[in-house]
C-alpha cells in the first residue's frame, strides 16, 4: 500500500528514465547520495537586477511562477507592495537610528555663537590697542563740577604726522611743522538727545592759571585774552581743555583729536560722503571747488569742504557749521548695517580712524562708541547742533554771548532740553 500522496510515488519518474527524485520516494528505502545532484546558488544579481533563471532540475516540477514571482520583481520578504518597500538600487539599507536634527540644530547654533563671540573679543582688543591714549585729563586743575551726561572735546587737528610730500600735497595741507586746532566742538550726549556746540577757533577766551603739561610747573594767570586755538598751540590738549573748562564752567568728561590724514582715510574707506551743497564755492587755499547739489564727496574734497573759510562771508562761523552738517552725515553713513556687518567696510574704516586717533586716558571703546551714535543722532531727530552764541567781536575775535553761554551751560549741566539759540 502506498502511504504517499496521489501523485507522488517512486512510479512517476521525469522522463529520462531516472525516479523522481525532488520529488519524494515511495520506496522503503531511502535515495541514495549517488542520485542527489548538487545545487548550486543563483550568482547574485548586479546592481538590484533580477537574478538569472537556472535551468530546470532540483525544483523541477514546481509551479515555478508561485515560488520566484515576487523574487523576480525585487520584493524584499516581509515588506508590503511588492518591491516598494526596499533601499534605492546600489544603496545599503539604514541600520542606524535616524539623525537627530535637533541636536546638530543646536550644536550648530552654539559653534556659531562661539564663533562669534571670538571674533567680536578679538576685535574689540585690536582696536582698543590702536587707540592713542595720549592725553591726561588729570593734569587739568581747578576743574568744574560734574554734571549730568557726557561732555567731549572733539578737536581736529591739522597734523600732517605720518604724511609724505605727494599727500600734502594732494591734500592741500601745507608743511607747517607741529599742528594746530582747525575745528573744537562740544558733544554733550544726555537723557534729552545729543547737543553739538561748534567752538569758532577765533573764539576771544582767557587763558587761565595752569600745570605745564610737560614740565609740571604752574603758570599763573596772567589776564591774556587770545584766539582760542592759541591755548592748544601753548601747550597742548591738556591747556585746552583747561581753558574751555575755566571759559564755560562745563566739565570735559572726554577728548578726542583726529588729523588730517585719518580724517580723508575714513572717508575714503566708507566710500565717500554724500553731501547736499546748496551753493557753489571755490578756495584755492583748501583745494575746494564745488558744484551746487548733491553729491559724494572723497576723503580729499571732504578734508577740503571742512576747512575751507575764505571762500564765505562770515568767514569762520560759516566754516563751523559746514563741519557740524559734515560730521553728522559722516557719523549717519558710517554707522550703517552695510558698514557694522560688513568686515571688508568695518575693519578698513576703524582702522583708518584710530591710527590717527588721539584721545584721553580714560577714554574707552565703548566711549567712543558712545560718542559716534551721539554724533549721529545730531541730525536723526532726536539732537541739535548750534554755534556757541556770539555777541560781538573784539580785536578780531569773536566774543561770547556771556547770559546765553551761562544759559547754555547749566542746561547741559541739568540735562535738560537746550532752549538757547544762537544768532550766528
Amino acid at each position: 500500500m502506498n502511504d504517499w500522496p496521489d501523485g507522488w510515488s517512486d512510479d512517476r519518474g521525469n522522463g529520462n528514465g531516472r525516479r523522481g527524485y525532488g520529488r519524494g520516494s515511495a520506496g522503503a528505502q531511502p535515495e541514495g547520495a549517488q542520485v542527489m545532484r548538487h545545487v548550486q546558488r543563483p550568482a547574485a544579481p548586479q546592481h538590484g537586477g533580477v537574478p538569472p533563471q537556472q535551468s530546470r532540475g532540483y525544483d523541477e516540477g514546481y509551479d515555478q511562477q508561485a515560488y520566484d514571482s515576487d523574487y523576480n520583481t525585487g520584493q524584499v520578504y516581509g515588506s508590503p507592495g511588492g518591491g516598494q518597500g526596499g533601499p534605492p538600487p546600489g544603496r545599503p539599507p539604514r541600520t542606524g537610528p535616524a539623525p537627530d536634527w535637533r541636536r546638530r540644530l543646536k550644536i550648530g547654533s552654539l559653534t556659531l555663537v562661539v564663533v562669534l563671540l571670538a571674533v567680536s573679543i578679538g576685535t574689540y582688543f585690536w582696536a582698543d590697542g590702536k587707540l592713542k591714549r595720549e592725553v591726561d585729563l588729570a593734569k587739568v586743575i581747578e576743574r568744574p563740577g560734574e554734571g549730568e551726561g557726557t561732555n567731549y572735546l572733539i578737536v581736529g587737528s591739522d597734523s600732517r604726522e605720518g604724511m609724505s610730500a605727494d599727500e600734502k600735497s594732494k591734500l592741500h595741507t601745507g608743511s607747517a611743522d607741529g599742528k594746530r586746532t582747525d575745528s573744537m566742538m562740544i558733544l554733550h550726549d544726555g537723557s534729552n538727545g545729543p547737543t553739538l556746540i561748534s567752538l569758532p577757533r577765533d573764539s576771544d577766551v582767557e587763558i587761565p592759571s595752569f600745570k605745564g603739561s610737560q614740565s609740571g610747573k604752574l603758570f599763573p594767570a596772567e589776564g591774556r585774552r587770545v584766539k582760542l586755538n592759541a591755548a592748544y598751540s601753548e601747550d597742548g590738549p591738556e591747556l585746552l581743555v583747561r581753558t574751555v573748562e575755566h571759559n564755560t564752567g562745563l566739565r570735559i568728561n572726554h577728548y578726542v583729536e583726529i588729523g588730517f590724514a585719518g580724517f580723508a582715510n575714513i572717508v575714503d574707506a566708507i566710500g565717500g560722503v554724500e553731501m547736499d551743497i546748496p551753493k557753489a564755492f571755490k578756495d584755492k587755499k583748501s583745494g575746494a571747488d564745488f558744484e551746487a547739489g548733491k553729491q559724494t564727496l572723497d576723503g580729499e574734497q571732504s578734508l577740503a569742504f571742512v576747512r575751507t573759510r575764505y571762500a564765505f562771508a562770515g568767514s569762520d562761523l560759516d566754516r563751523t557749521k559746514n563741519q557740524q552738517k559734515f560730521l553728522a552725515a559722516l557719523a549717519s553713513q558710517t554707522a550703517t548695517p552695510g558698514t557694522v556687518l560688513n568686515p571688508f567696510k568695518l575693519y578698513p574704516t576703524m582702522g583708518a580712524g584710530l591710527d590717527t586717533l588721539i584721545v584721553d586716558k580714560d577714554m574707552s571703546l565703548w566711549s567712543l562708541g558712545n560718542m559716534f551714535f551721539a554724533m549721529k543722532g545730531v541730525t536723526g531727530g532726536d539732537g541739535k547742533s548750534m554755534n556757541m552764541p556770539i555777541s560781538g567781536s573784539r580785536a578780531g575775535n569773536l566774543v561770547w554771548d556771556k547770559t546765553k553761554v551761562k544759559q547754555l551751560v547749566e542746561q547741559l549741566k541739568n540735562d535738560e532740553k537746550v532752549t538757547v539759540t544762537s544768532d550766528r
